[in-house]
């Protein structure tokens, strides 16, 4: 199959309800859902085995609430207990009940990878996405930040190369992919990434990367292992920033096995879907009007705005305004499209 800008399910919330089950079956390159949501994963390969399904497992916390017998994190709360790896510290600010983890430690790190390799080698997974692989401190636990990127650097090695010795990938969530040169290639080389924060961290303009940022994920992020990129959106199932990440998808990645999403913060409980169209492969390099960027395509066309003023484009005769952080798709009954200048 042709590698190409698709679509991904970003399910964490409660249970899956069998009505969104029903309707995503078919629709998505990539579905990441809680561990326990095996049957989920298993109903969306028999729809269609090329789906990556992903399982949830964070690298930096336990969660004191979880019962079990699976859990979202690498550890259980009581064998994080038994093994002293907890960092001291307090909660994470904003998220009660999650405890920072010494991801340092030989022994967490081993931990770690030997529980979750024992799960997901036996599951219907085809590997894990590992959230909190953490730039900063983003929660407030005050912690030597070089010591947790050097432990996370070992943990995701180690865990990654573990997976894919039992036939899995990782995929972590890469956050800060801008901030290091090369730590998004490193840290993808065990089957892909996910920035979680594409182009932005919210949908408010304050909140948006400035261009060069951009631009800098781009190049980053332009690797040959699996894409999950989700922007920041407002979660409804009529997103209008689906459309913004699909499009950028097609300007930037058409070529590349890349999933892209738009989901509020932590909203990761709708199903997102927009009209998949294959505008085929590219037919010119990435073109550039101010801030609209924009590429020809075997079957069509995509532009985005990545500025903060309104700009406008020529679609199929007639002139479109594209609102910043907006995109189109133009497949090719629409043809004849470019930026007003």
């Amino acid at each position: 199959m042709r590698n190409r800008p698709r679509l991904a399910w970003l399910r964490l919330g409660w249970p899956i309800r069998d009505d969104e089950l029903a309707l995503a079956l078919g629709k998505f390159r990539v579905a990441i859902l809680q561990p326990t949501e095996r049957a989920a994963a298993e109903a969306l390969k028999a729809a269609d085995p090329n789906i990556t399904v992903l399982a949830y497992k964070c690298l930096s916390s336990v969660r004191t609430y979880e019962q079990g017998p699976i859990y979202s994190c690498g550890i259980s709360p009581a064998q994080a207990q038994r093994l002293g790896t907890a960092a001291g510290v307090p909660e994470w600010n904003g998220y009660p009940g999650h405890v920072q983890q010494q991801v340092w430690s030989p022994v967490y790190q081993q931990a770690w990878v030997d529980t979750v390799v024992t799960e997901i080698a036996s599951s219907p997974f085809d590997g894990v996405m590992a959230d909190n692989d953490v730039y900063a401190d983003y929660y407030g636990h005050g912690l030597d930040m070089t010591i947790i990127r050097d432990g996370l650097d070992e943990l995701v090695a180690r865990a990654g190369t573990a997976l894919n010795e039992a036939g899995k990938i990782l995929v972590p969530n890469i956050t800060g992919s801008i901030l290091e040169k090369g730590r998004w290639a490193r840290h993808a080389a065990y089957g892909g990434g996910l920035e979680e924060c594409w182009f932005g961290w919210g949908v408010e303009p304050d909140q948006r990367l400035f261009l060069p940022g951009c631009l800098r994920q781009v190049m980053e992020m332009n690797q040959d292992s699996l894409t999950i990129a989700r922007v920041p959106g407002t979660n409804r199932p009529d997103d209008p920033f689906l459309e913004f990440a699909w499009a950028a998808a097609w300007v930037f990645f058409p070529d590349r096995d890349i999933a892209v999403t738009a989901t509020a913060p932590d909203g990761h409980d709708v199903v997102p879907l927009l009209i998949d169209v294959d505008l085929g492969p590219a037919i010119s390099p990435v073109e550039r009007a101010g801030d609209i960027f924009y590429r020809q395509l075997a079957e069509g066309e995509a532009a985005v705005n990545l500025g903060d003023r309104a700009s406008s484009v020529q679609v199929g005769g007639r002139e479109l305004r594209l609102a910043p952080r907006r995109g189109v798709v133009v497949p090719s009954s629409a043809r004849a499209f470019s930026p007003s200048r």
